[in-house]
């Protein structure tokens, strides 16, 4: 809630904790295009009296505890996008395995190869940028930077290599038999919540060079 004027910029932002009562409402958002098992709606919040102790740290600690708790989610998305880019692999290594053209495995012909083998790589970077930045959180250092890094390519990853899943399943990963179609559908969101990857960019810059492009 603002609990200053807005010329406090970040400090004008207390954050509560507001229990569920009479002038909350919800209105789920329906059709969405992936994580079609998670439920996804709008919060109304209209004349609701919360009271003092609910609140959240100091006041005026709003702003920056929801920077700290955008870490942490980006962490944890960093973390679901490595499981969605290593499912990828899985299946299309399975598939390239199995799957035959001219006589043999389609894994053997030179293109299947490039794509499979950019997505491991990539998997694997993803995995290592993640791991990092759990260990710079649980080390108590400042996790900003390394989480936005994780956050950023992880989730780029997990769209790229839901792309070339498809790509090497042919025809048959644009039907949804295929798992490889839900992954390519479900990793879209995943540059775009707890901050898009422009953001995650622009956060990596501004930890870099101490030049921020936000308030």
């Amino acid at each position: 809630a603002r609990t200053a004027p807005s010329d406090q910029q970040s400090r004008a932002i207390t954050a509560f904790l507001v229990e569920r009562k009479d002038g909350i409402r919800t209105t789920p958002l329906k059709g969405k295009l992936g994580l079609r098992a998670s439920d996804t709606g709008t919060v109304f919040i209209e004349d609701v009296w919360v009271p003092d102790e609910n609140r959240l740290g100091e006041i005026g600690e709003g702003f920056k505890i929801a920077l700290y708790t955008l870490d942490n989610g980006r962490i944890s998305l960093a973390a679901a996008a490595v499981g969605t880019s290593q499912t990828c692999v899985d299946l299309t290594t399975a598939y390239v395995q199995e799957r035959e053209q001219f006589g043999k495995p389609i894994g053997s012909f030179q293109l299947i190869q490039d794509m499979l083998a950019d997505m491991v790589v990539e998997t694997e970077a993803s995995r290592l940028l993640t791991y990092k930045a759990i260990s710079a959180k649980y080390s108590g250092e400042r996790f900003t930077k390394p989480a936005s890094m994780a956050k950023y390519y992880a989730t780029e990853t997990a769209n790229r290599n839901a792309e070339r899943a498809i790509q090497c399943h042919g025809g048959y990963g644009f039907f949804e038999e295929y798992e490889v179609a839900r992954l390519y559908r479900d990793a879209r969101v995943y540059t775009i919540y707890e901050g898009t990857s422009q953001v995650q960019k622009l956060v990596i810059s501004a930890q870099q060079t101490g030049l921020k492009a936000f308030i």
